[in-house]
């Protein structure tokens, strides 16, 4: 089931819509949560991988193997963390950055996600197209344009349910994997070679740049944006018990589908090795090169054709599901909902329409440079997914019991510094080439300000999370000081009485809770009407499951809501706590109506114009949706007495 409609749910089109069994045998449980994971792996064993697998297996036959096994070990870390933060928190990547960051950061953000998806996808779209060349002699440019055709294919599989668009993809899989199987066992590799290319090591000068493309064609961002979506197309529980078992099942689930990719990698890697570097062409600079070679060295006439057609069902299932990672990230990022064939044609157009224009103007031999280009735009971005993704399953207050624990937390640390400083070691090496020719002082003069924002945004993207946690401790400790001295109590001592009988009070947990409540207290004064706190969560499971979600977040907005309304109750008030989900207003509102409030006591926000158009005023926009007199307390100056 999708939800009900209006929440903001992560392709909302298939949300909830798999029914996972809650009991029974084990084997039928997991089936039922596998296929997210296939989906993910592909993005491991896309042409981009194919290009830099064959470059390390030409130059320095299978001594680089070891580097596609830390690699997968890395991914498997980081898609195990986006698989948490989507059963747990109920929100995508995309989603979860929204929520935590402010809109210029989050829109910043956003436009690179977007680049960095359109390089992947142009990538994918060229191995496509490189394979229709190779399979039935289509000018690149054409093959480039009838890609496109898979955006149509996704729109027709989508109809009949993600379960269907699982199936066509594992199905290319299983195709990749069986035509490289195949060319493994036609190049009779040395088994020797092979296990001793595991242990870690640089065989030349040139190898360390070559593992780090290899690193950055295989930790792909938008997997992670992807997988913490997919996840949630299943029907999961809100219980904690359902929760741990769907994360359980979903890393069970991506082990076995990112050691397929692994093996995929593998047996690109092992077939380089054994025909090209075996046979002296220690230079393989494109994959049309290397496909060419397969015949004349092997002897085998359809080997090059069982190689391209491997590489056409890598290219399209890539596609797919890079159309897929681009509009979860539209529509986490910007919030919006537009039909899914207008956000499926974006994504492959932003792709489609450079590639063609380049293979134009600078003929298909420009296709490698175009792959390599992908490639390093793909390793700028990664660090723009992997820290928020540590950050937000690192937070105990959002994640609760599910929160990563500290083994885990420093080893996705450690793998997040090696990945951001190697990558960034690929980004500057290859600036500093195209620095080197022609057009020196203009590439400097847009690269240096470029990469100068980056880093801003960067460190911002870094340090805000634990900032912010910092500071909500800082408002949980003020909250208990508050509760222990009867701050709110003491708000009696200047009460006045009113002739209210219900009261709601709306707390936003803002910091300026306490404040609210005393200066509610001294209004109330005598008469002890009825009084009742309301809050509203906002949060994805709030918001799907209702009162019912037990997301962390909700657990503790319900006990801070408790533990103000036990010290009403001690003053001899009747005290009463609503929590809701979803848009605060009508939110707000329905609990109001319910609990037939003639009385509304809210805070200030202290916003200005800017900021009223873009969080919006509730009180403003509350007082016409109730039939109750509104109190707004401002915030007090700091040289007014408390």
């Amino acid at each position: 089931m999708s939800g009900p409609p209006g929440r903001n749910l992560s392709m909302a089109e298939v949300h909830g819509s798999v029914q996972v069994p809650r009991y029974g045998n084990v084997f039928r449980r997991i089936f039922a949560v596998a296929g997210p994971a296939y989906l993910v792996a592909v993005g491991y064993m896309d042409p981009g991988n194919w290009a830099t697998d064959l470059a390390a297996g030409s130059a320095f036959n299978t001594s680089l193997l070891w580097v596609l096994v830390m690699s997968n070990l890395m991914a498997l870390l980081l898609q195990s963390l986006s698989v948490r933060l989507g059963v747990v928190r109920g929100l995508d990547l995309a989603q979860a950055c929204r929520r935590e960051y402010p809109p210029l950061v989050n829109g910043a953000l956003w436009v690179l996600c977007e680049i960095a998806i359109a390089a992947c996808d142009l990538a994918e779209v060229l191995g496509s197209a490189i394979a229709l060349q190779l399979l039935f002699g289509l000018p690149l440019a054409w093959g480039v344009v009838l890609t496109a055709a898979d955006t149509l294919l996704l729109l027709v599989l989508g109809r009949y349910g993600i379960r269907k668009v699982e199936a066509f993809i594992i199905g290319l899989v299983s195709i990749i994997a069986g035509g490289l199987l195949v060319e493994v066992l036609l190049v009779q590799p040395e088994w020797g070679s092979v296990a001793t290319g595991l242990i870690p090591s640089l065989p030349g000068p040139g190898a360390l740049y070559v593992a780090m493309g290899m690193l950055g064609a295989t930790v792909m961002p938008h997997n992670l944006y992807l997988h913490s979506s997919l996840v949630q197309t299943r029907h999961i529980g809100p219980s904690p018990a359902e929760k741990r078992t769907a994360i359980r099942f979903n890393v069970i689930d991506s082990a076995i589908a990112l050691n397929m990719a692994l093996l995929v990698n593998g047996a690109i890697l092992i077939v380089a090795a054994s025909v090209f570097f075996r046979a002296g062409y220690h230079e393989i600079t494109s994959i049309q090169e290397a496909s060419h070679l397969l015949e004349p060295i092997l002897g085998v006439a359809w080997a090059p054709v069982i190689f391209a057609v491997a590489l056409l069902a890598a290219g399209q299932s890539s596609t797919i599901t890079g159309t897929m990672a681009g509009q979860i990230v539209m529509e986490g990022f910007l919030n919006i909902r537009i039909p899914p064939w207008v956000r499926r044609l974006i994504t492959r157009l932003l792709a489609v329409i450079p590639a063609v224009v380049v293979i134009l103007v600078s003929g298909e031999e420009s296709t490698g440079a175009l792959l390599v280009l992908s490639q390093v735009i793909l390793s700028a971005q990664l660090p723009f997914a992997i820290i928020p993704l540590v950050h937000f399953v690192s937070d105990r207050a959002a994640m609760g019991q599910f929160a990563i624990g500290r083994i885990t937390r420093v080893l996705a640390w450690l793998v997040t510094l090696i990945i951001v400083a190697l990558n960034g070691w690929l980004l500057v090496e290859t600036l500093s080439g195209l620095s080197a020719g022609e057009g020196t002082m203009w590439i400097r003069a847009l690269v240096i300000p470029v990469a100068a924002a980056l880093m801003a945004l960067l460190l911002y993207v870094w340090l805000r999370p634990w900032v912010r946690r910092w500071w909500r401790k800082r408002q949980v400790a003020a909250d208990v000081g508050i509760h222990a001295e009867g701050v709110v109590a003491a708000g009696l001592a200047g009460a006045v009485g009113t002739p209210y009988r219900n009261v709601a009070i709306a707390l936003d947990f803002s910091g300026r809770d306490a404040e609210v409540l005393r200066e509610a207290v001294r209004f109330l004064g005598c008469n002890r009407p009825a009084v009742a706190l309301m809050h509203v969560v906002e949060s994805a499971p709030a918001g799907f499951h209702g009162a019912d979600s037990g997301d962390a977040e909700s657990q503790q907005d319900a006990a801070r809501l408790e533990a103000w309304a036990a010290e009403f109750r001690t003053m001899g008030f009747e005290a009463t706590t609503h929590l809701g989900s979803g848009r605060p207003v009508p939110e707000l509102a329905r609990m109001i109506g319910e609990t037939r409030a003639d009385l509304v006591i809210l805070a200030a926000h202290g916003h200005g114009f800017v900021k009223d158009v873009l969080l919006g005023s509730t009180a403003d926009r509350l007082r016409h949706r109730v039939d109750a007199h509104v109190l707004v307390v401002a915030k007090r100056r700091a040289e007014e007495p408390a």
